[in-house]
C-alpha cells in the first residue's frame, strides 16, 4: 500500500510504498476513502521541512539546544549521525481520514468490519490504510456522506473551541481567522443559535467564508469597531474564537478590546499570548485555551488503551465531539461542501500541498480521493537487496525506534545479515529497510517471527511487548535478542525460563555495559577472587510525568525499565549469586518510584549500592562506578574515564563507550560457533528477578528480601 511521507531534510515528498500497519489491541483497521489536508497545520509543515539548515535551527531552538548537550556526551559525528537519521526518515503527514473498517481487534466493541468510519490522530495519516485507536474512530450512519464525515479530526477541533467558549442560545461571538476551522467554528455557531462575527486578513478566506455565514469582514475594515459595537447593542462580544495562526499578539489584544466585561477569550489557533494587560485587567475577561480535539487528547488511558471517560463526569471527549460533528454534517446543519476547493486524486497529493505553498489562488478544504478499485499489498519486498556480510546469523528486527536507530543498527548492519522487519509505524519500517536493505518489511512481529530467512530476532520494542515476543520466538526455536527489560513480571519472568529450557533458542538481553572496553579491563585488574564492594550512582535525569516509561502497563517504571541495567553490573562484577536485597524510595505520589537507594548482598559476600536518582543536576555525568578490592580501586566515569588505582594509578581516557558494539560482536559469535549465549540465563533472570524484588522492598518500606 502507499502513503504520503516527506523528508524532514529537503521537503521531498512522495508516496512510499510501506507495509500495512499493525492491527494492535483497541484499534481498527481503516481502508481509506477520503483525507483532508488541513491547509494550516500540515502546510506550515511542509514549508518548515523546505527550510535552510540555518532555517530549521532558528525555527527549533530548543531541539538545536539538545543537539549541542548530546554532542557533548556522544561527540559531534555521532550526535550529526543520530540528527540525520531523524531529518532523512520518511515523516508522514495527515490527521483526519474516512473509510471502511476492514479488521477489528478482539477487544474492540460497537464497529464491524464493513462499517463506515471517520477517523482522527497521528494515526490517521494519508494512507491507503491506516489503523486508529478505538477511541478516534467514530462509526457513520449508512446515510453519511462519508467525503464531508473525512472533515471529523478538523471539524472536532473547532467544536472543543465551542464547548470552551459556553455560550448559550441568543449570545454573540466574534471568530478571529477564517481558515477551515474559523469557517466551521462559524457554521457551529449558527447551528447553536449563536450571533457569529468572522474577521480574517486574507481577502481569499474572507471570500471563500461568505459563501457559507453572513457577517464576514477584513480585519483592517475602518468601520469595524463600529460593526461589532452595533452587531452587540454596545455590549461588546460575549465571547471571542481566536482560531487565527500568527507570531502577531493583535489578535489577543483585539479580543480583549472586542469582548464585552466579564466575557471569554478562547484560544484554538496557534497565536502568542505576550499581550497587553489593561483590557484584560479591566474588563476581568476570561482567557481560555482549547486543547485540540477535547478530553482525552493526548492522554495515554484514553487514546491508546481505549478507556473512556463517563459521561456523567466528562460530556464532551474527543470522541463525543467528533460524534457531534459528523451528525451535524449527516443532518446538513453544516455545509461542508462550501468549504472544499479542491480535490485531488491521492496519487497526486504533492501537488495539493504545492498549492498551499503557492498561494496563488484561495485555498480552503483540500480533499484527496483514494482509488478502492487499486488491489493493496500487506507486506512490502524490497527488490535490491544486497548481503552486506556473510553471518550465520539471520536477523528480523521487531520495533526500531530512536535508541535502536542511533545505537544498535549501525552495528547490526556490520554483524548480521538483516532480513526482516516489522514497526509500528509503517513508513518508519519501510525507511529502515530502505537504509539498510532488509528485503522483508512486513506488517506486524507474528509475520517477522515466522519468517523462513529469519532465525534470531532482535526484539525491540516498547517494554510491554518484549515478554510475548521473547516467548513467541522460542517457540519457534529461534535465538532472540530483547533490549532490557527482559518482561514486566514474576510470572512473565517464569514462563521464559520455562520456554527457555524446552527451546532449541537462546535468550540474550541488552545488558550492554558489561561488555565495555573499561568495564572488561576494570574487571581484569581487580581479579576475581576477593569479595567487592560497589558503589554506583546514576544521574538519570527528570522525564515527563506522562512519559510511557511511568505508565506501569507499558513501561513498568524506570527501576524496571532500566536499572536492572545497573544491577546487573553490579552483579557481574561481584560474580556471585545474589543473597538478598532492600530498598528504599523518595515517593512521588502515584508516580512509580525513580529517585531510589537500592542495597545488594552477594553470597560470596561482596556487597553493592546503587543510588538511581532522577533529581540530580544536569550539570553531573549520567553514570558514576567505584569498586573497591584486595586493595584495589576502579573509577568508571560516564564509561568515558577508567581510573585503575593500587600502589599507582592509572587513568584511560576516550569517547564514551557503553558496549554496545561489544555485546553484538559477542551474541553473533557465539551463535556463529553454536556457543551458549554471552550472558549465562541464570544471570539474566537473576538481574531481571532482582529489578522485580527491589519494587517489592520499596513497596515493604525497604524491608530485606531473600532471593
Amino acid at each position: 500500500m502507499d502513503q504520503l511521507t516527506q523528508s524532514l531534510k529537503d521537503g521531498k515528498m512522495e508516496l512510499t510504498e510501506v507495509p500495512f500497519p499493525a492491527l494492535k489491541a483497541g484499534s481498527v483497521l481503516v481502508r481509506t476513502h477520503f483525507s483532508v489536508i488541513s491547509p494550516g497545520t500540515e502546510g506550515k509543515t511542509v514549508k518548515d521541512a523546505r527550510l535552510s539548515y540555518i532555517g530549521k535551527a532558528k525555527a527549533r531552538q530548543e531541539e538545536v539546544k539538545k543537539v549541542i548537550a548530546s554532542a557533548k556526551t556522544f561527540g559531534v559525528k555521532k550526535t550529526y549521525d543520530m540528527v540525520m537519521n531523524k531529518l532523512e526518515a520518511y515523516s508522514p503527514l495527515g490527521y483526519s481520514c474516512a473509510g471502511e473498517v476492514i479488521a477489528i481487534a478482539d477487544d474492540v466493541r460497537g464497529v464491524q468490519i464493513g462499517d463506515k468510519v471517520a477517523c482522527g490522530g497521528a494515526t490517521a495519516a494519508h494512507s491507503e490504510v491506516v489503523a486508529v485507536p478505538q477511541n478516534l474512530c467514530v462509526k457513520l450512519r449508512e446515510d453519511a456522506d462519508v467525503k464531508s464525515a473525512a472533515f471529523a479530526t478538523i471539524g472536532a477541533i473547532a467544536m472543543q473551541g465551542f464547548r470552551q467558549s459556553e455560550l448559550k442560545l441568543g449570545e454573540s461571538c466574534l471568530v478571529i481567522g477564517l481558515g477551515i476551522i474559523g469557517q466551521l467554528s462559524m457554521q457551529i455557531l449558527k447551528a447553536a443559535g449563536i450571533k457569529a462575527i468572522g474577521i480574517d486578513i486574507d481577502p481569499q478566506q474572507i471570500d471563500l467564508a461568505k459563501k457559507s455565514s453572513a457577517h464576514i469582514y477584513h480585519r483592517n475594515d475602518e468601520q469595524l469597531s463600529g460593526i461589532i459595537e452595533a452587531f452587540t447593542q454596545g455590549h461588546g462580544v460575549d465571547t471571542v474564537l481566536i482560531t487565527a495562526s500568527t507570531s502577531s499578539t493583535d489578535p489577543v489584544d483585539f479580543a480583549g478590546e472586542i469582548c464585552r466585561k466579564k466575557g471569554k477569550v478562547v484560544i484554538v489557533g496557534n497565536v502568542p499570548t505576550g499581550f497587553g494587560r489593561k483590557n484584560y485587567f479591566k474588563k476581568e475577561l476570561d482567557l481560555r485555551m482549547s486543547s485540540s480535539y477535547g478530553p482525552g487528547r493526548y492522554e495515554t488511558n484514553y487514546e491508546e488503551k481505549g478507556l473512556e471517560y463517563p459521561i456523567g463526569y466528562v460530556r464532551w471527549t474527543e470522541n463525543r465531539n467528533m460524534q457531534a460533528f459528523v451528525e451535524l454534517i449527516t443532518s446538513k446543519s453544516l455545509d461542508i461542501q462550501s468549504l472544499i476547493t479542491h480535490e485531488f486524486d491521492f496519487k497526486n497529493a504533492a501537488e495539493a500541498y504545492q498549492l498551499i505553498l503557492d498561494q496563488e489562488e484561495v485555498v480552503g478544504g483540500i480533499v484527496l480521493k483514494y482509488d478502492l478499485n487499486k488491489k493493496l499489498e500487506k507486506e512490502v519486498h524490497i527488490k535490491d537487496h544486497k548481503v552486506l556480510k556473510t553471518s550465520t546469523v539471520k536477523a528480523g528486527l521487531i520495533g526500531a525506534g530512536s535508541f535502536a536507530q542511533n545505537f544498535l543498527l549501525p552495528i547490526l548492519k556490520e554483524e548480521v545479515d538483516l532480513q526482516a522487519i516489522a514497526t509500528a509505524r509503517p513508513n518508519n519500517a519501510r525507511y529502515i529497510a530502505d537504509k539498510y536493505q532488509i528485503p522483508h518489511c512486513l506488517s506486524d512481529a507474528e509475520d517477522v517471527i515466522n519468517q523462513t530467512e529469519v532465525n534470531t530476532l532482535f526484539v525491540l520494542s516498547r517494554h510491554d511487548n518484549h515478554a510475548k515476543y521473547v516467548k513467541a520466538t522460542l517457540k519457534a526455536h529461534k535465538n532472540v535478542y530483547v533490549e532490557k527489560p527482559l518482561c514486566m513480571n514474576e510470572q512473565e519472568l517464569e514462563e521464559i525460563s520455562i520456554l527457555h529450557q524446552q527451546s532449541k533458542g537462546g535468550v540474550m538481553v541488552g545488558f550492554n555495559r558489561r561488555f565495555s572496553p573499561l568495564t572488561i579491563e576494570a574487571k581484569a585488574f581487580l581479579g576475581e577472587e576477593l569479595p567487592k564492594a560497589v558503589h554506583y550512582r546514576i544521574n538519570a535525569g527528570k522525564l515527563p510525568a506522562d512519559h510511557w516509561v511511568h505508565d506501569p502497563e507499558i513501561g513498568g517504571g524506570r527501576i524496571i525499565g532500566e536499572a536492572c541495567h545497573f544491577i546487573d553490573l553490579a552483579c557481574f562484577f561481584c560474580g556471585s549469586k545474589l543473597k538478598s536485597l532492600s530498598a528504599e524510595a523518595i515517593l512521588d505520589g502515584d508516580q512509580l518510584p525513580d529517585k531510589v537507594m537500592i542495597h545488594l548482598k552477594f553470597e560470596n559476600n561482596s556487597i553493592a549500592s546503587i543510588s538511581y536518582l532522577s533529581n540530580g543536576s544536569k550539570a553531573l555525568p549520567k553514570e558514576y562506578l567505584e569498586v573497591y578490592s584486595g586493595g584495589k580501586t576502579i573509577i568508571i566515569n560516564d564509561f568515558k574515564e577508567l581510573s585503575l588505582a593500587s600502589q599507582k594509578v592509572k587513568t584511560k581516557k576516550q569517547k564514551q563507550d557503553k558496549g554496545y558494539r561489544g555485546e553484538v560482536k559477542a551474541l553473533v559469535n557465539s551463535i556463529n560457533k553454536g556457543e551458549a549465549m554471552p550472558i549465562p540465563f541464570d544471570e539474566l533472570y537473576q538481574s531481571t528477578l532482582a529489578s522485580f524484588k527491589v519494587m517489592e522492598s520499596i513497596q515493604l518500606n525497604g524491608e530485606r528480601i531473600e532471593l
